[in-house]
């Protein structure tokens, strides 16, 4: 297994298909509906699709995505973290997410922070913008810690919920 960077206590890597159990129990996660959205990704067959679609064709186009975090020592796959490329976007954003079970462990804060260092220090790509919404307090405070700032509210076109843009410092 090609791991793109690791942590004290945790490994990211690409998704495979072999991850569609995995991106079935996260998907409809309480945290991932209430925050990100419902993707309708209720089986199999569909979490199959959603990976085919969104982060396995977003590494043959970008050379990063959405990866796969899972902890070192046992190998579980506990949460997803990475580098995304939208089309309403000036810029990629950052984004993460994890098992209901493995929150408030400090592993969003050891991801986010060494997937933001890679992207600008490995992958070359500044400023990086995080998207969220207002009422996802953890996620605004972790943005804040990993050294982003608040920009604007904004809407993504077609989308009536307000989301607050964040951004690297100096963009």
């Amino acid at each position: 297994m090609k791991y793109i960077l690791e942590t004290k206590r945790l490994r990211l890597r690409e998704l495979t298909l072999d991850d569609v159990p995995f991106i079935v129990a996260l998907l409809n996660s309480p945290g991932w509906l209430q925050f990100i959205g419902d993707r309708n990704v209720r089986n199999p067959e569909q979490a199959k699709q959603y990976l085919e679609n969104g982060p396995l064709k977003s590494y043959k186009e970008n050379n990063y995505g959405i990866w796969l975090v899972e902890t070192k020592e046992e190998k579980n796959a506990i949460g997803t973290c990475g580098i995304i490329r939208r089309e309403h976007l000036d810029h990629p954003d950052i984004g993460f997410a994890f098992l209901p079970e493995q929150m408030a462990k400090g592993y969003a804060y050891e991801m986010a922070h060494a997937t933001l260092n890679y992207a600008k220090d490995k992958l070359k790509i500044f400023p990086i913008l995080a998207i969220v919404v207002a009422e996802n307090h953890k996620s605004i405070s972790l943005l804040e810690r990993i050294g982003l700032q608040f920009i604007k509210t904004f809407y993504l076109p077609g989308d009536k919920k307000e989301l607050l843009l964040f951004s690297t410092k100096g963009s």
